[in-house]
C-alpha cells in the first residue's frame, strides 16, 4: 500500500467516548473475515469480474485505440452518461485538471464534458455552441435503456445530423452486449448509424465500473497513464488475496470502524473530506457508491462529501459543534514546498510575515492536518488518509480501497452491495409519467 490509512483518532482510548472501543471493532474485524473469504472465492472462481480488473491488460490497447480515435482533431468530447456511467470517469479525469475551478477551462484540447444530469436548459444551451464538426460524443449506458443517455443521444444524434455531420465519425457507444433477445435501446439507436461499440462488461455494475471502459476511456482520452491506475488498484486488493488478517487489510479495517461506529455510536453520517481540488470528483463518486450499495433494509449510513479547505468555512462549525452522529473520513496530499512561494515583504505588508517563503501547498498541508486534529480533540471519531503523492497509481489505489471497503461494509450489515431496487423504482414511475 503506498497510502497511510490511520484509524488512531477514531478509537475511544484517543478520542473519548465519541470513539470505538477495542472489544467493538475487534468484533466487527472478526466478522469481516467472512466477506475477505467470499471475496477470495470470488476471485478463484471468477465470478465477480471486479476483481480481475487490477491485474486485465489484454483490453488496454483497445481502450488506449479507442481513446486515440476520439482525441484525434477533437476539440471537444461530450461523455453522456449518468450515476456510475459518469462519476469514475469524472474522478479519473479530476487528476489532469478536469472540472477543478481556474485550470479545467484553461486545458487545451480536447476539453471533456461529463453531462451526468438532464437539465433542458444545459442541454440545448451546450448543442447550440459546442462546434460540432470537432466534436466526439460517448453515449455510456450499461443496460442500453438508461432514459436520461437515451434522451442525451437522441438529441445530439439530431443536432449532428441536422449539420449535416456523419455521426459515425462523432459518436461512440459504451453497452453490454445483447442477450436473451433482451432490447437495447442505445445500441438500436447508434448501430441504426454504424456507429462503433465497446461492450460494457455485464457483470460490473455502473458504480463499480471505474477501472473498467467506462472510467478509463476519457482517462485515456486526456493522456493518463491507464495502465497505472490498474496497478494502483492491484495494491489495495493485494492484501485480500495474500490471505492478510482483518485487521492489515485496510478496506477490512474501514469497513469495521464504519458500521461498528453506526451500530455502537449511532454515526449514522459517513463524511469524506478531501483537501486537493483533484480529488472533489472523488467525495461525490464515493457519495454515490457508499449510498446506492448500503442504503437498503432501512440499514446502511449516509455518506456526506466535503472539500478543504474551502469546507472549513462552511461545514467544520457543524461537525465540531453539532450533532456527534458522523465517520470523518479525511484525506490529505503532502503537498509541502508546492505551489507559489510567499514574497516576504508582500507577506509582512499583508500583517503575516510568518508566510514568508511559505507555499500555497504548505498552508493546504497544514489545514488538512489541523481540521483531523481539531476533530479529534472535539471528540469526533477521524480516519486519514495521507497520500505522498496524487498520482494514477495512488488514485487507482484510493477508488479500489472504497470498493472494497463497500463490499465488505455490505457484508457486515447482511445486504447485497450490486443490487439498487429503490432506483429501479422510481425510474419505471419516472416512464410512466412520462408516456402518461
Amino acid at each position: 500500500m503506498t497510502i497511510n490509512q490511520s484509524i488512531d483518532s477514531a478509537l475511544a482510548k484517543n478520542v473519548g467516548a465519541q470513539g470505538i472501543d477495542d472489544a467493538a471493532l475487534a468484533a466487527a474485524l472478526a466478522r469481516a473475515e467472512g466477506a475477505l473469504d467470499r471475496l477470495r472465492q470470488h476471485y478463484s472462481e471468477g465470478t465477480l469480474p471486479l476483481l480481475r480488473l487490477p491485474e486485465k491488460k489484454d483490453d488496454l490497447a483497445q481502450i488506449k485505440e479507442a481513446a486515440g480515435k476520439l482525441a484525434d482533431g477533437a476539440s471537444d468530447i461530450v461523455i453522456l452518461g449518468t450515476g456510475g456511467s459518469s462519476l469514475g470517469g469524472q474522478t479519473l479525469a479530476q487528476l489532469a485538471g478536469y472540472a477543478v475551478p481556474g485550470v479545467g477551462v484553461l486545458r487545451a484540447p480536447p476539453r471533456l464534458h461529463f453531462i451526468d444530469n438532464l437539465d433542458a436548459h444545459s442541454y440545448e444551451s451546450m448543442l447550440g455552441k459546442l462546434p460540432l464538426a470537432s466534436t466526439r460524443f460517448v453515449a455510456i449506458s450499461k443496460s442500453g435503456g438508461t432514459a436520461e443517455t437515451l434522451m442525451q443521444t437522441i438529441a445530439a444524434l439530431s443536432a449532428v445530423k441536422h449539420a449535416g455531420l456523419d455521426p459515425r465519425a462523432g459518436f461512440l457507444g459504451i453497452s453490454e452486449p445483447v442477450k436473451d433477445g433482451k432490447r437495447n435501446g442505445l445500441r438500436d439507436l447508434l448501430s441504426k448509424h454504424q456507429v462503433a461499440f465497446l461492450d460494457h462488461d455485464p457483470q460490473v455494475g455502473g458504480r463499480y465500473s471505474a477501472l473498467t471502459n467506462v472510467g478509463l476511456l476519457p482517462a485515456a482520452a486526456i493522456g493518463l497513464d491507464i495502465g497505472a491506475i490498474r496497478a494502483g488498484a492491484s495494491a489495495a486488493l493485494s492484501p485480500v488475496l495474500n490471505k492478510a488478517k482483518p485487521a492489515d487489510v485496510p478496506a477490512a479495517v474501514g469497513a469495521a470502524l464504519a458500521v461498528s461506529l453506526a451500530e455502537s455510536k449511532g454515526k449514522a453520517i459517513s463524511v469524506l473530506m478531501a483537501y486537493t481540488d483533484r480529488l472533489e470528483r472523488l467525495t461525490h463518486w464515493y457519495v454515490q457508491l457508499w449510498a446506492e450499495s448500503l442504503g437498503k433494509q432501512g440499514k446502511g449510513t449516509t455518506p456526506l462529501a466535503a472539500l478543504g479547505p474551502v469546507d472549513q468555512h462552511s461545514q467544520v462549525q457543524l461537525f465540531i459543534g453539532g450533532p456527534r452522529d458522523k465517520l470523518f473520513n479525511v484525506v490529505l496530499v503532502n503537498g509541502a514546498g508546492q505551489g507559489p512561494r510567499m514574497d516576504a515583504e508582500l507577506a509582512k505588508l499583508a500583517g503575516e510575515p510568518g508566510f514568508a517563503g511559505k507555499t500555497i501547498g504548505d498552508l493546504v498541508w497544514a489545514e488538512g492536518r489541523a481540521t483531523a486534529e481539531t476533530l479529534a480533540k472535539n471528540g469526533c471519531p477521524v480516519r486519514t488518509f495521507t497520500l505522498a503523492k496524487l498520482d494514477e497509481a495512488s488514485l487507482g489505489e484510493l477508488m479500489m480501497h472504497f470498493m472494497l471497503e463497500t463490499i465488505i461494509a455490505a457484508h457486515l450489515m447482511g445486504i447485497d452491495a450490486f443490487d439498487q431496487p429503490a432506483v429501479e423504482e422510481g425510474k419505471v414511475l419516472a416512464k410512466k409519467y412520462l408516456m402518461g
